[in-house]
């Protein structure tokens, strides 16, 4: 009787779970994680002192929208296709794509992930990312670690 149960059900309930949606992406909350106040404090000093007009964004990042774009709105599983420059707050670039370069945008640090569906295709955005939203207390390459980081992201499509 169980094996004949296990035989009817198994199947049907795969079937179902082909037809559900990623749930991952559909729930995503943006603010669900916010840096420690400390991190914040750290990017909203670097901000003041360069005299940086940026928006405050609930995870603890802040962003300036340069450009907002007039395509498609990136949704968190989408793939994205982007231009960009990362940078430290003394200015030294780390990392550069002058031509367009693919991503899944749920694969990418949580900065990018809150901060590129803020602007739609053809827009341009400039993400100010304390390191709970960034790298954290890891060494990237050259980024050091508990670094801010900088990225100036030009969106080209979603996909």
């Amino acid at each position: 009787m169980y094996k004949l149960l296990f035989t009817l059900v198994l199947p049907a309930m795969m079937l179902t779970s082909c037809f559900k949606t990623d749930s991952a992406c559909d729930e995503y909350d943006p603010c669900g994680y916010v840096v420690p106040l400390s991190q914040k404090q750290e990017l909203e000093a670097y901000l003041s002192m360069n005299a940086i007009s940026a928006t405050a964004h609930c995870s603890g990042m802040y962003y300036r929208i340069d450009l907002p774009g007039t395509g498609k709105s990136p949704k968190v599983c989408d793939n994205i296709n982007v231009t960009y420059k990362g940078y430290l707050t003394d200015n030294t670039v780390f990392d550069e794509a002058v031509s367009p370069v693919n991503f899944d945008l749920n694969s990418l640090i949580g900065g990018w992930v809150n901060g590129i569906p803020l602007i739609k295709e053809g827009g341009k955005i400039t993400l100010f990312i304390p390191p709970g939203l960034g790298y954290g207390s890891q060494q990237q390459g050259p980024v050091p670690p508990n670094s801010i980081l900088i990225f100036e992201v030009s969106l080209i499509s979603v996909q």
